[in-house]
């Protein structure tokens, strides 16, 4: 098994849970140094930070509701996506949020 499959095979569960909330925690804390787990854990990450923005932005009448109903459909789909990206072992750059991610550092 070469060296990136390993790496890639230890960090699936991590990486899964990148997507799952404040879970995101879990890989960018405790897998550091798996390539792999960090990428989805940075994603998920700002993922969760743009879920508690729509959040708040929701509470604001009309416009605030609209971006959270869109939110509601949008961030599952991209979590959801990233979870079967990640269990098939797979590097998956999440439209522009991915590149808010690659732009943190651990």
């Amino acid at each position: 098994m070469a060296e990136e499959e390993k790496e890639i095979e230890e960090g699936k569960a991590f990486a899964v849970l990148g997507y799952l909330s404040i879970l995101c925690l879990v890989p960018l804390l405790l897998k550091k140094d798996n390539k792999f787990a960090l990428f989805h854990g940075k994603q998920g990450l700002i993922l969760f930070i743009f879920e508690v923005a729509a959040g708040i932005i929701s509470l604001v009448p009309f416009l605030g509701w609209i971006i959270g109903i869109l939110a509601l459909i949008i961030f599952p789909i991209l979590s959801v996506i990233g979870i079967i990206r990640s269990l098939m072992g797979q590097y998956w750059k999440m439209p522009v949020l991915g590149d808010l991610a690659e732009k943190i550092t651990i």
